[in-house]
């Protein structure tokens, strides 16, 4: 679990993935057989239910993928699920501050570090390997934090000190929009914000992620020394790929600078 990524993180390398936000298990097998790292299962924004995280995870087997899932809250029902369906981390939406992860971390570990629940679940593959799963899952699960507001930029060193963290992922849409620049993707101020954020974690061996807009992007976050980059979603993918398409033979697709 995660070895493959964790590899990358300790090397100083850059672990590309993809977020996923639709149902089909097969964007993940096809993911894992092309040879990236990662992936992140949205639930957070979507429409992604639990079943389709299992299936997501199914398909991910063999592959050497790291499947972590956006939970849509801090909250322990969340939380608890994912990893019990057997996510191999989380990357937790909108932490403001040490205290909010500490509480996710509570949710997320077994004692002595937390108070997760011990179940028969998919996880330990229905009980069968219960006693190696509960054994080893604190040291292999990764929780990584989003920075996506204002205060958590301020509350970084906090974040950043907090035991158990080795990556945290960036959120350059809601840190602009908490700053005044609601709809940028990096409004005034904010591509400073995210190298300093970048090179604060790196000073303490943490790695940081980010999505990718677009190849000249990923390249670009590469260079800067990101960990964990994101090729964009799925369903971004699919749109960029059509809109140029259809862009080369003649047509007008709709434009949107996100993707």
């Amino acid at each position: 679990m995660n070895e493959e990524l964790r590899k990358k993180l300790t090397s100083r390398e850059t672990a590309f993935g993809l977020w996923v936000t639709s149902e089909a298990p097969a964007i993940t097998e096809v993911v894992g057989t092309l040879g990236l790292h990662w992936v992140c299962l949205d639930m957070e924004h979507g429409y992604l239910d639990y079943r389709d995280i299992a299936g997501h995870l199914t398909a991910a087997r063999g592959s050497g993928l790291s499947v972590f899932v956006r939970p849509p809250t801090q909250d322990l029902e969340p939380t608890k699920r994912a990893l019990d369906l057997g996510a191999h981390g989380l990357i937790i939406p909108l932490v403001d501050n040490a205290e909010e992860l500490q509480k996710v971390h509570k949710h997320a570990f077994y004692p002595p570090h937390g108070r997760r629940g011990i179940g028969g679940e998919r996880s330990v593959t229905w009980g069968l390997n219960l006693e190696a799963y509960v054994r080893s899952a604190n040291d292999e699960i990764m929780i990584v934090p989003m920075i996506e507001t204002q205060t958590a930029y301020e509350n970084l060193d906090a974040i950043l000190d907090t035991p158990r963290v080795e990556a945290v992922f960036l959120g350059p849409g809601d840190l602009s929009a908490s700053r005044g620049a609601i709809g940028e993707w990096e409004g005034p101020g904010v591509a400073e914000i995210n190298l300093d954020i970048r090179r604060r974690a790196a000073a303490k061996e943490i790695a940081a992620g980010i999505v990718a807009r677009d190849t000249n992007d990923a390249k670009s976050r590469r260079d800067q020394g990101f960990g964990m980059v994101s090729l964009g979603s799925d369903i971004g993918l699919m749109i960029r790929q059509i809109r140029q398409m259809a862009r080369d033979l003649g047509g007008s697709p709709i434009d949107h600078r996100w993707f």
